[in-house]
């Protein structure tokens, strides 16, 4: 079966909002008040809770690696109990699934977020039943860019490896494409339009409604 596998942070949906509000909340148990801000930092929350530790931490003096690693649990114990407060699903983008599963396509998603995490986001979101598969950071013992992270993802749908494309936003899911040898598409409503745009994947989705025939397009 044709299988479409997505991204979930920054590709189905913002969560930057509440990914901030959580690292914010380690600054400040350190002291430090809020060192991200949700606008303009937006793009290092959606690589990521050790991104955003970080980019705070490189704002003041005396804290390293040491500390990302401490904060880190702290980081998701604090996200976990507020997970969805300022998370929306982007404009059309469950539209766009239930489109393409009337189609006859498996969809599945594959996230570099803990798969607990990823199953009570969606959950909440009301969007879990519409995926056939779930796979997350510490699902397998791997995870993107490595094919396999996307494959079992595949495999999960009940779908086929050598038929299936990637929905992402960032370099990780453009490199996890490549080196599965499948199709990637990058959305470019995130704040990290141009260098999606300069990283030539297979197709540039501005909007969810044009995905079906996008994907259509390119894997049948």
């Amino acid at each position: 079966m044709r299988t479409v596998i997505f991204d979930l942070d920054g590709t189905l949906a913002d969560t930057s909002g509440d990914l901030i509000a959580a690292a914010n909340s380690c600054f400040r148990g350190l002291g430090l008040g809020d060192l991200l801000d949700p606008v303009v930092d937006a793009g290092t929350a959606l690589k990521g809770g050790r991104a955003m530790l970080t980019l705070g931490f490189s704002r003041v003096d005396g804290f390293g690696e040491d500390e990302i690693l401490r904060q880190y649990p702290l980081l998701l114990d604090a996200y976990s109990r507020d997970i969805d407060r300022h998370t929306v699903l982007y404009d059309g983008a469950m539209e766009a699934v239930e489109t393409l599963r009337e189609n006859g396509y498996a969809v599945g998603i594959a996230t570099n977020k803990p798969e607990g995490l990823a199953d009570t986001l969606l959950r909440r979101l009301g969007a879990r039943g519409a995926f056939a598969s779930l796979i997350g950071a510490d699902t397998l013992s791997v995870r993107k860019p490595d094919p396999e992270h996307l494959f079992e993802a595949v495999r999960r749908a009940g779908g086929d490896v050598s038929r299936c494309c990637l929905i992402g936003d960032t370099a990780t899911d453009h490199s996890t494409a490549r080196n599965a040898g499948v199709p990637s598409v990058l959305v470019t409503f995130g704040p990290a339009k141009a260098d999606v745009i300069a990283m030539k994947p297979d197709g540039l989705l501005d909007h969810f409604r044009d995905l079906p025939a996008m994907v259509q397009g390119l894997i049948g």
